[in-house]
């Protein structure tokens, strides 16, 4: 029987377990996926009691992404760049690390509007916390050709761009800078919790501008219609939710964990309505 889980604190409301479950009866796999929460005073004492319950992998949420890391035998590249990990898989007793952010990021948006996931497209992101730099790193190792980073404080932006030498497919701006050219942009996207309820009235940047043909992004899935969101469909972007990043960054992690392809098209419809319905 496999044997997955999560850990962080707090996790008593995560949706991982739902996801996590769904996969493997999609998979016909016999497995459980269980919570851990661990208070950050025992993480040290919790994270050896974890290595004796011979779990196949586990997924890992704040605050512990980059604690993770000093328990790990090994990490694949694109965790090591990000200085965080989201997802250890079990083998052959060793702890290996990933970070399926960024790529379930892309994967989503590849899934729904691959339209717009093009060499050419021009990508602002705004933010620059853990998200912003995993979302950055996988947008150009797809090879998207420009992609600028947006927040209050511009030196945060430059630095991912600095760690990734991407100075010549990007910028850093202001949030006013990028409030200005929010229509220059083929897909926007906002990494930051502005906007999150109960703050639900927030939004990171005020939109404005015409965007036919443009689309707009929130990793935030509660609500699902951010702020945000609803000022681009008022001047017609298309839209795309954060409950679907969510939803693919699990996938992938099952994925790696398991070595299986899900059919994942009608498994994400009936998420979207667990979350319309909560």
């Amino acid at each position: 029987m496999l044997r997955f889980g999560l850990i962080g604190f707090p996790i008593a409301h995560s949706l991982s377990p739902w996801i996590h479950n769904r996969l493997l009866e999609d998979q016909q796999l016999n497995g459980s996926y269980e919570l851990f929460e661990i208070e950050p005073a025992d993480f040290n004492k919790e994270i050896l009691n974890l290595k004796k319950k011979e779990l196949d992998g586990f997924n890992v949420t704040v605050p512990y992404k980059e604690r993770i890391i000093e328990y790990l035998d090994e990490i694949d590249e694109a965790a090591r760049f990000l200085g965080a990990v989201n997802t250890v898989k079990v083998k052959d007793g060793k702890w290996i690390g990933y970070n399926t952010d960024g790529v379930g990021y892309v994967t989503s948006i590849a899934d729904r509007y691959p339209e717009h996931l093009k060499e050419l497209s021009e990508v602002l992101i705004l933010g620059s916390g853990g998200a912003a730099r995993g979302i950055y790193y996988a947008l150009l190792q797809r090879g998207i050709s420009r992609v600028d980073i947006a927040n209050r404080t511009v030196a945060k932006a430059e630095h991912i761009i600095d760690d990734l030498n991407g100075r010549e497919k990007s910028s850093p701006l202001s949030i006013e800078e990028a409030e200005r050219k929010l229509d220059k942009y083929d897909i926007v996207v906002q990494t930051s919790s502005v906007g999150m309820s109960p703050n639900d009235q927030q939004s990171i940047v005020k939109v404005d501008k015409k965007l036919d043909g443009a689309l707009f992004s929130d990793i935030v899935y509660r609500p699902k219609l951010t702020m945000f969101l609803k000022q681009a469909q008022e001047f017609g972007a298309d839209l795309h939710f954060g409950y679907e990043m969510l939803f693919h960054q699990a996938v992938y992690a099952f994925k790696i964990w398991t070595n299986t392809s899900p059919e994942t098209k009608k498994i994400l419809i009936d998420f979207e309505r667990k979350l319309e319905g909560e």
